[in-house]
């Protein structure tokens, strides 16, 4: 685990959200390693398709401070 750096959801190496490079980065992981931990949760009740999502909405993406959730809470609370 990278104690140095924050989770986030990378910009670089991503296919998708960046979900899982941000997590293998974090972790000092191979990115393959952690993509191929995601498709084998998804087989088993698709726990891997409910973590990714997740992940995609509570971790904030590289260069920004808060996440999709918090910035969508943020904006219903303001009213807009």
């Amino acid at each position: 685990m990278n104690a140095t750096a924050p989770l986030h959801r990378a910009t670089n190496g991503r296919m998708v959200t960046g979900v899982a490079a941000g997590l293998a980065d974090y972790l000092g992981a191979d990115v393959t390693i952690v993509r191929i931990g995601f498709v084998v949760a998804a087989f088993f009740s698709g726990l891997g398709i409910v973590a990714y999502l997740a992940g995609a909405l509570l971790i904030p993406e590289e260069g920004s401070d808060e996440s999709i959730a918090t910035s969508l809470i943020h904006s219903v609370s303001n009213g807009r």
